[in-house]
């Protein structure tokens, strides 16, 4: 918008909304700018495929202070939780980052398991030695999400049939919709895929609590660590590491959920926990995968169903 179009709509904007809330965004629209100018600055972040893992498994959308906040309830996070600067405030941008063309002799020898449909725009099959895009044929309409068992699942059969030299595992979880803690009330059909764009509009606009979108948020993660707890027991893998792409905003600097090219601690400071794994062979995944038999305008649904579009 020109300065000479914000004027002009000045008048019809404070007649509508008031003087006070539309100072309000005016300045919000400040901070914003002068953020996304500092990101274009910022360059900070750790290539994670310059760090030394066997496997990698990625809690999408999942805060520094979140996983801290169940880390004596898991025995795979009794090491220290150390927080670094992702390359991203997104997945999208975290994956642009991460895979570009100057990790592709590494990429050659990764494997990638992932629920996360930005995999369609972002990553390029051919650099990688597998990627298998679980969110193609294991999406659960009902709940607008990939269940965290059919990653856990797939990433099982991955690294007890094929011998790759690291394995990616990218979980949706935390990532709302949250499965375990839904935050509308009497659930349907229609309204149990809430997308989290709802929810993060809802907590800015005060419709909902924060501590409701917190508490929410919190039992999505034990749901995926329970996952991540019976792959930890049937896969071999010395090195672990547990991170995530990207954190959340709950109205820090005035910002909600993950916008891209925000460089905020809350969304470009990830966890980073170090484990390893051993297969005790008590558990055989029967999750197989499918064709791929989906659509662009499908995948646009799905990037809906998780308020992206």
């Amino acid at each position: 918008m020109s300065k000479v179009d914000w004027i002009t709509k000045q008048p019809a904007r404070i007649h509508c909304q008031g003087v006070r809330e539309t100072v309000k965004q005016d300045r919000q629209e400040i901070v914003n700018y002068l953020l996304r100018l500092a990101d274009k600055i910022d360059h900070r972040g750790l290539p994670i495929l310059e760090e030394d893992w066997d496997v990698l498994i990625v809690l999408d959308g999942c805060r520094v202070d979140l996983l801290e906040q169940v880390s004596e309830e898991y025995y795979f996070l009794s090491s220290p939780i150390r927080s670094v600067r992702s390359l991203g405030s997104a997945s999208m941008t975290w994956m642009n980052q991460n895979f570009s063309e100057d990790y592709i002799q590494k990429t050659r020898k990764t494997a990638y398991i992932t629920g996360n449909p930005f995999s369609q725009r972002y990553l390029d099959k051919q650099t990688f030695a597998l990627i298998d895009e679980v969110w193609r044929y294991g999406w659960d309409e009902e709940i607008g999400t990939v269940p965290a068992r059919h990653i856990t699942d797939r990433a099982i059969m991955t690294a007890r049939n094929q011998n790759f030299d690291r394995l990616i595992i990218h979980y949706m979880q935390p990532h709302f919709p949250s499965i375990p803690s839904p935050l509308n009330s009497g659930m349907n059909l229609e309204t149990f895929g809430e997308s989290w764009s709802s929810v993060w509009e809802r907590l800015r606009s005060g419709n909902i609590e924060k501590e409701a979108v917190w508490d929410s948020y919190l039992e999505n993660l034990r749901y995926v660590l329970d996952d991540i707890e019976l792959l930890l027991k049937n896969m071999n893998a010395e090195r672990v590491v547990i991170s995530a792409d990207h954190g959340n905003a709950l109205g820090e600097w005035g910002q909600y959920g993950h916008p891209a090219n925000m460089p905020i601690g809350v969304l470009r400071d990830v966890p980073w926990v170090e484990t390893t794994s051993q297969d005790e062979e008590n558990y055989l995944p029967s999750y197989e995968r499918k064709a791929d038999s989906i659509d662009d305008t499908e995948v646009k649904s799905r990037l809906e169903d998780l308020g992206y579009m």
